[in-house]
């Protein structure tokens, strides 16, 4: 569970992913609407989009020409927890390693 949810901090520790997301957690948006945020190129904000939802993080949903996005409901909960569960674990002295 934590390599998977590292996995996913790893997808989103780039910029623009994180950007996206942020974006995606106030409103739907479609792509053009990205691009404009961003001041990216449609394939560079395309290329994104597709890693997050090949990681499950967002979803798409037609609307005429247009597809919107949004983030996928509890897909940042397991990163959250991981994070979570690393933070606590530097509440207290870990065990030492004998050599």
């Amino acid at each position: 569970m934590v390599d998977e949810s590292l996995d996913l901090l790893t997808l989103l520790a780039d910029p623009a992913r994180r950007r996206i997301v942020g974006l995606l957690a106030a409103e739907q948006l479609c792509t053009c609407h990205l691009v404009e945020e961003l001041g990216m190129k449609q394939p560079v904000v395309s290329h994104h989009l597709r890693a997050l939802r090949e990681a499950g993080v967002v979803e798409g949903s037609p609307c005429g020409r247009f597809t919107y996005y949004r983030l996928r409901p509890g897909a940042l909960d397991r990163a959250a927890a991981a994070l979570v569960g690393l933070a606590t674990a530097t509440h207290s002295e870990p065990p030492r390693r004998p050599c």
